[in-house]
């Protein structure tokens, strides 16, 4: 079983949040667990105090497909030319790779594999109206480290940018054109089995990088020419971590403190961002220029929050929700990516070109 606590933003560009509490891990008795009086049959870690001024509390069983309910009209965004960010944090074995990317077997799919169906029965739909190109990249920030998950040779250097519309882009990295949904699966199938992970005391399969998955979603209106491009950012982060309690060795915690400090960095942009401050370090790490079209950029995003129903992790119960209620403070400026059918075209070539593809007979013309 699982509880969320969702933020409703749909009106104006603020952030949008859930929080999932994960349920107990063997080894974990109830009486080591404070309950909220709301939810007896829900060991809950929440307090007065730390409960913050969550507008809706919703119930529901920990079954993904609930949880997806609160992505369908983001992905419809991401078709619609959106830039579209939905990601992950909490401290590690708190579910957060469970919530994004779903069970080991495949049996409980997460909230991507789910995003991968929703986008390609939104195109599919609307064949007769658009026709459609699909591409994905996946990349991993480990040990502070950029690394391309579809180039096992890392032979290209990655570099982070922007383009002219505030939109992340990243240089270098193999970019795969799918046209199914079992063709993007099968490239996310591909990217998992090169991610970084490890066997730690707080979790079988800790992630031990940043995942980052782009899909970029052009569209191209059959009768007006019109072109919409958008994107969808489904990052799993990397948990928080305090070597105490995971039994790191010695190998783990240079990851761990890689993983903390860019935890950090992204904290320090939040708080940045919530304060309205004049100054957001964007540039302080990877992770958070990575995100920064997500965090205060054109983008429309949803957060899921993870938190341990433990009471022995309730200090960092609180950080992340104290994180939560920063986030929802932030604002962005979500708009439309779109061009008309010249412009379009012009970009095409110019991209060919860089890339050294050739020129066909439609892009001389």
């Amino acid at each position: 079983m699982s509880i969320r606590y969702k933020y409703s933003r749909e009106e104006g560009s603020r952030s949008s949040l859930s929080i999932r509490c994960s349920p107990l891990t063997r080894g974990v008795t109830r009486s080591t667990c404070y309950h909220s009086p709301c939810y007896h049959s829900l060991p809950q870690v929440f307090t007065p105090d730390t409960r913050g001024d969550q507008e809706h509390v919703l119930p529901l069983p920990g079954d993904q497909e609930h949880v997806f309910e609160d992505v369908k009209m983001l992905v419809q965004s991401a078709v619609d030319g959106y830039n579209v960010c939905l990601f992950a944090y909490g401290q590690t074995g708190s579910g957060k790779t469970f919530t994004m990317i779903g069970n080991s077997g495949g049996t409980l799919p997460g909230i991507a594999p789910r995003a991968y169906h929703g986008i390609f029965d939104l195109l599919e739909g609307n064949r007769k109206k658009f026709s459609y190109k699909v591409s994905v990249y996946m990349v991993e920030l480990y040990n502070d480290q950029l690394l391309d998950l579809l180039d096992v040779s890392h032979a290209a250097k990655l570099d982070i940018k922007k383009d002219k519309k505030g939109m992340v882009v990243i240089q270098n990295a193999v970019i795969k054109e799918v046209t199914t949904v079992d063709a993007l699966q099968g490239v996310f199938d591909e990217g998992s089995k090169n991610r970084h992970t490890a066997s730690t005391k707080m979790n079988a399969e800790s992630s031990r990088s940043h995942l980052v998955i782009g899909i970029v979603i052009e569209t191209t209106n059959l009768t007006t020419g019109a072109v919409l491009r958008g994107k969808l950012s489904l990052v799993d982060l990397a948990g928080s971590e305090r070597a105490a309690k995971t039994g790191a060795t010695a190998e783990q915690l240079k990851e761990a403190q890689s993983i903390n400090k860019s935890l950090s960095a992204l904290g320090d942009v939040i708080q940045a961002l919530s304060s309205e401050a004049n100054f957001i370090p964007y540039r302080n790490n990877k992770l958070t220029m990575l995100m920064q079209d997500s965090l205060g950029g054109n983008a429309k995003t949803l957060m899921f929050v993870n938190i341990s129903p433990a009471d022995y992790n309730m200090d960092e119960t609180v950080v992340s929700l104290t994180y939560a209620s920063r986030v929802k403070l932030i604002t962005n400026d979500a708009t439309k990516n779109a061009d008309n059918k010249e412009i379009a075209r012009l970009k095409e070539i110019i991209w060919k070109l860089k890339r050294g593809i050739e020129l066909t007979e439609e892009d001389e013309a």
